[in-house]
């Protein structure tokens, strides 16, 4: 009993703690992030201090988020749990107040004993009642606390949501353009392969080159020809997801522009400080809220442990007829303290499940901070890394442009087989689709990084 009080005591310090300067966060030098996560602290502006509509600047993916946000579902739900822990906490605040009841009644009692008189007892009242429990333990305080962190976590958790939905709209958006722009290049390569195939099949029937190489050209016109229904699907697919964060059905044609593959972005994105994660990411926030609705339900069992005081006043009239029933006054006053004498152990191993249940909450906490860094750490060391990858698919793209056109050249010449030139066409159409996902990925680097600082509103 002694351990456990000096527990509750601890907790309660570190409650009353955190109330005031908020749940302890750790520094930059206990989390030992490198510099360039954490970012240069004479930066005015960060990524996370811009406005998602400023960061997403096409017009047509801004219209797909504010759909998304005004329709999808899944906030909507969100919406809900927010007003319903709104009405609970206000019903916690409520319960410091009297609770007050009303009574009409009217009894006709009749009573015929053996060998006395029939007598008839009619009996009219009007009463009302205040009752008022008096938080002597602080129970009611800790029931407050928890429904105001309960609230702040469903807060939170909204918040949470609306900057993951962003997110997936944008990603959803940007896997939707490198896929119209990936099937405009098999198009278009497939065109250039069948003016190909036609060369090659004129040449062949003039005896100028053997059958090896016209069937090369049908292999070729083929293979391309059979990526563009898998691509199609991949499309529709693309599409119907970005409908059902819209809250639309699926047969809804989605605008959409173009991807650009020129597009430069800068080498280096501030992040802001470490110490700021903590304050702007909503999923923080809400474990953080968690964590003092736990520690007020420790509160709670633990003053459970002890009586309870409450106070009842009853007050009305009271008469067994009408004619005098506002002449009869009835007041009665009631003081009780109740408590279990023996429950075997209960509110004790009520109040030890709730410390543990803190202890669950706690550690989570301590988890969704480490895992928070580690995501704006990997995000940034991948759009850093995504970046380089870009630069480097863009060099590759124009050496393979000059290098089909060369052989193309040479093979007219008749210095190189046509499986040369088949070669050379194969590097060029890899390379304008490595770097056409490249940019989808340097753009989704942006928004997961945007999301792990914890966006912008």
């Amino acid at each position: 009993m002694k351990k456990l009080f000096i527990q509750a005591t601890l907790i309660i310090v570190f409650f009353a703690l955190s109330s005031c300067s908020g749940v302890s966060k750790l520094t930059e030098a206990q989390l030992n992030l490198p510099d360039e996560l954490a970012g240069n602290s004479l930066d005015s502006t960060t990524i996370a201090d811009i406005d998602w509509w400023a960061l997403y600047s096409d017009s047509v993916l801004v219209s797909i988020i504010d759909e998304t946000l005004q329709h999808n579902r899944d906030l909507m739900a969100a919406g809900a749990r927010v007003e319903q822990m709104r009405e609970l906490y206000g019903l916690s605040k409520a319960n410091f107040l009297p609770n007050i009841n009303g009574n009409a009644m009217y009894n006709r009692e009749t009573n015929d004993y053996y060998g006395e008189k029939h007598i008839t007892d009619p009996q009219i009242d009007l009463k009302a009642t205040m009752s008022w429990e008096i938080d002597l333990w602080g129970g009611l305080a800790w029931a407050r606390k928890k429904g105001a962190a309960d609230f702040a976590a469903s807060v939170e958790n909204q918040r949470a949501m609306r900057l993951t939905l962003i997110a997936e709209a944008a990603s959803a958006y940007y896997r939707l353009l490198a896929l119209d722009n990936e099937l405009s290049i098999v198009r278009q390569t497939l065109f250039t392969r069948k003016e190909n195939l036609q060369k090659a099949k004129l040449r062949f029937e003039g005896g100028l080159t053997p059958e090896t190489v016209y069937q090369q050209a049908q292999v070729e016109c083929a293979t391309t020809e059979a990526l563009i229904p898998g691509l199609e699907r991949q499309i529709e697919a693309q599409k119907n997801a970005i409908t059902l964060l819209m809250g639309r059905y699926p047969s809804d044609e989605i605008r959409r522009g173009k991807i650009d593959l020129e597009e430069t972005f800068p080498d280096r994105i501030p992040v802001g400080l470490p110490s700021t994660l903590l304050e702007r990411r909503p999923d923080i926030r809400a474990a953080e809220a968690a964590l003092k609705s736990s520690l007020a339900n420790v509160g709670i069992t633990y003053a459970n442990r002890f009586p309870k005081l409450r106070i009842d006043l009853t007050g009305g009239l009271e008469n067994n007829e009408f004619s005098h029933f506002f002449e009869s006054p009835f007041t009665f006053v009631l003081g009780q303290i109740s408590g279990s004498i023996l429950d075997f152990g209960r509110n004790k191993r009520k109040y030890r499940a709730s410390i543990a249940a803190y202890e669950q909450s706690r550690y989570a906490y301590e988890q969704k901070v480490l895992t928070a860094f580690k995501e704006v750490d990997d995000a940034a060391v991948a759009y850093r890394l995504l970046k380089e990858t870009t630069e480097r698919r863009q060099e590759l793209l124009e050496a393979a442009q000059r290098y089909a056109e060369l052989a193309r050249a040479q093979y007219n010449m008749g210095v190189i087989n046509y499986i040369d030139v088949l070669d050379a066409q194969r590097r060029y159409f890899d390379a304008q689709v490595g770097l056409n996902n490249a940019v989808r990925d340097e753009h989704l680097a942006i928004i997961n990084l945007y999301k792990s600082v914890g966006g912008g509103w």
